[in-house]
């Protein structure tokens, strides 16, 4: 797969808020509104793009790939560099997540050396499933109302930072 990254606009805010998952995933869906177009072309998220110039997925990186509630637990310290990212739902199921992650992954290493932490809903064993495959183990685990997360980070060498 040949990917571009570029900067997340309003037109494609739009799109990828009226993406429709199968369900459990349906939870990653969001309500199109103001606030979410806003913070989705605000800066802080990334575009990726196919070859063909679709929009494959997105991502973000710092306190926009957190979830907020984590801070309660103490989940977030600041010696990591959260990253979150999403996926057309076209593409998901397809076996192309590990080559997805792992070229944002790249992307994100140029731009710091620090470890690299995701939150990730427990029921998505699909991603847990590839984010092991990259290196992340789970670090830490909270609650929020509608769902359980862990934090993964990378595993650098044979200790997990």
């Amino acid at each position: 797969m040949n990917w571009t990254i570029t900067e997340l606009n309003r037109e494609a805010a739009e799109e990828i808020l009226a993406w429709k998952y199968e369900p459990p995933y349906d939870f990653y869906e969001n309500e199109r509104s103001e606030e979410a177009v806003a913070e989705l072309s605000g800066g802080e998220y990334r575009l990726v793009l196919d070859e063909s110039g679709q929009i494959y997925g997105f991502f973000c990186t710092g306190s926009s790939a957190q979830v907020p509630i984590g801070h309660e637990f103490g989940v977030y310290p600041d010696d990591h560099v959260d990253f979150g990212l999403g996926m057309n739902p076209t593409f998901t199921g397809k076996g192309t997540g590990a080559a997805f992650t792992a070229f944002i992954l790249k992307e994100i290493r140029r731009d710091t050396s620090l470890p690299i932490r995701l939150s990730v809903a427990t029921f998505n064993k699909r991603a847990i499933a590839v984010y092991e495959k990259l290196g992340f183990r789970k670090a830490d685990d909270f609650r929020t109302r509608s769902a359980e997360f862990i934090t993964m980070v990378e595993n650098r060498g044979n200790v997990t930072i």
